[in-house]
């Protein structure tokens, strides 16, 4: 194609829009054109001048910029926010002297610091010292077979869990997280975690596990003091 202005006649809409892309002079030697072409405005019926056009179209794509640095702003302080409660939930955890109050602590503190309606957990092969306490009761092998098969949090909808049961009142539980505990990433759980809410959509199965991984890990990490001397070190 030839890069005179003087182009052929019969030129496809690609041919000419990639003549221009090639000729950017074009305009720099007519630039009478860009005030004469007039334009349809996007937002209305009357008609603008091609500068103006793409003015308009320079704001809509700063505005759009301006609203994707104002997400990034937000989600950098929600993150800045959750990491505050995560470490003084974790403060409580360590500073907690007495190791048969740490379940206690532990939901305590979790519901507190992170707006959780309903909290609660149940430990088994904790030292004899605790074997009456309340997060040690029985519980089936169903239920220690299923936080077994558990590789991360599960999160979704009241199905009949029976670690809803913990919470009393089973019916104003309507999404559920079940996180496994252990002294461990590769060890066998020795706990299980269960956040429940009234909100259906609190828990959901789409939604991302890594932060109740981690609230599993710090707590799994803390409990271990209740279990035998020898197992609390494995």
């Amino acid at each position: 194609m030839s890069t005179q202005d003087d182009a052929p006649q019969g030129l496809t809409e690609q041919d000419l829009a990639q003549y221009l892309l090639r000729n950017p002079g074009f305009f720099q030697r007519h630039a009478e054109l860009l005030a004469s072409v007039q334009l349809s405005h996007p937002h209305g019926q009357r008609a603008v001048s091609l500068q103006e056009r793409q003015a308009e179209m320079l704001r809509e794509k700063i505005k759009g910029l301006e609203h994707k640095l104002i997400e990034m702003i937000r989600n950098g302080q929600e993150n800045v926010a959750i990491a505050d409660r995560l470490h003084a939930w974790t403060l409580s955890l360590m500073l907690t002297a007495d190791a048969a109050a740490l379940p206690e602590v532990l939901l305590r503190e979790l519901r507190h610091h992170f707006l959780i309606p309903a909290a609660g957990l149940r430990l088994w092969g904790l030292d004899a010292a605790h074997a009456a306490a309340d997060y040690a009761q029985p519980v089936t092998e169903d239920l220690r077979s299923f936080a077994a098969s558990l590789a991360q949090p599960y999160c979704g909808v009241n199905s009949g869990f029976e670690a809803v049961r913990w919470l009393g009142d089973e019916a104003a539980i309507a999404s559920l997280a079940l996180i496994p505990l252990r002294r461990g990433s590769a060890a066998e759980p020795f706990g299980l975690l269960l956040l429940g809410s009234p909100d259906p959509t609190r828990y959901t199965a789409e939604m991302g596990t890594e932060f109740l991984q981690r609230i599993g890990e710090l707590a799994g990490a803390a409990l271990t003091r209740l279990l035998p001397d020898g197992q609390a070190g494995a």
